[in-house]
């Protein structure tokens, strides 16, 4: 990846927001354009977890997330779902380590899109660059209920371990973070932070969206 390429990503993931419907008190249309104007900088569909949206449902519903998305320039990633991701022509997308192969993933999406690994060690990192991995997402950081299949939570010990070990692929932070937190964790080396409740379920998607904006650009 070029070095342009590199820096629109760590730009792309200050503040990455993951949301389906089954994660919103509102409509997913109404979160997301909220979360927009509150200053988030990716999004990554995940339609997961009790209630999700299946078949033409869920592709309609992406396609309208995906819409505004174009509409406010903001990358559109789907989680998993790779057929999706084609049929939809997404900016990328984002596989965990139970998901196919990272070079089938490449193979099938193609070079010019972006593709997001979660990562929980320091060989799963190594697999995932060698493989043509675009960035980390590394978590849980804090304990977090959102994944009913959550690892235990590590802190930032990864993070801190692959930049001493000189690795230098944007990272993103997951799992329990918020605006008190978020700070804690660019500072341990992540370019970012993704939260699902956190801007979701917050009273003022806006506002939420909006502090956590402020805790990862302020440090």
């Amino acid at each position: 990846m070029s070095k342009t390429g590199i820096d629109a990503i760590k730009e792309a993931l200050k503040v990455y927001f993951i949301m389906g419907s089954p994660n919103c008190k509102n409509h997913p249309v109404q979160v997301l354009k909220e979360a927009i104007e509150g200053g988030i900088t990716l999004f990554q569909f995940r339609e997961k977890g009790i209630g999700a949206l299946t078949d033409d449902k869920k592709v309609e519903l992406a396609k309208e997330l995906q819409q505004i998305c174009r509409e406010q320039q903001i990358p559109f990633i789907i989680n998993d779902d790779i057929g999706l991701a084609i049929a939809l022509n997404a900016d990328g997308v984002h596989i965990g380590q139970d998901d196919e192969p990272i070079e089938e993933v490449r193979k099938r999406i193609g070079s010019d899109k972006i593709i997001g690994v979660s990562v929980h060690s320091y060989d799963e990192a190594m697999t995932a660059l060698e493989g043509g991995a675009d960035y980390f997402g590394i978590g849980p950081i804090f304990p977090t209920s959102t994944k009913e299949d959550a690892k235990p939570s590590n802190g930032t010990k990864l993070i801190e371990e692959l930049r001493a070990r000189g690795v230098t692929l944007p990272i993103v932070g997951i799992g329990g973070i918020t605006a008190e937190t978020a700070g804690s964790v660019i500072k341990a080396g992540a370019d970012g932070v993704s939260v699902i409740t956190a801007i979701s379920h917050a009273h003022s998607v806006t506002e939420a969206a909006k502090a956590l904006r402020k805790s990862v650009l302020e440090i």
